[in-house]
């Protein structure tokens, strides 16, 4: 599974951390950023990306 963040969409919200902690961080810019490796379960993920408000998060299996 590869997760990747578009950082031209990201508005750093802040609910991908929310939702999902052990995968998501916010970095020095503000902007989501992928932890390697995800801790989280594949359904968190997804429902995180589902819930990411400008869709800036991708999953390719």
């Amino acid at each position: 599974m590869k997760i990747t963040v578009d950082k031209d969409k990201c508005i750093g919200c802040g609910a991908c951390t929310a939702l999902a902690a052990k995968t998501f961080r916010l970095g020095d810019d503000g902007k989501a950023e992928v932890i390697e490796p995800a801790k989280d379960s594949l359904e968190e993920i997804n429902n995180t990306a589902e819930s990411c408000p400008v869709e800036a998060i991708k999953i390719k299996s």
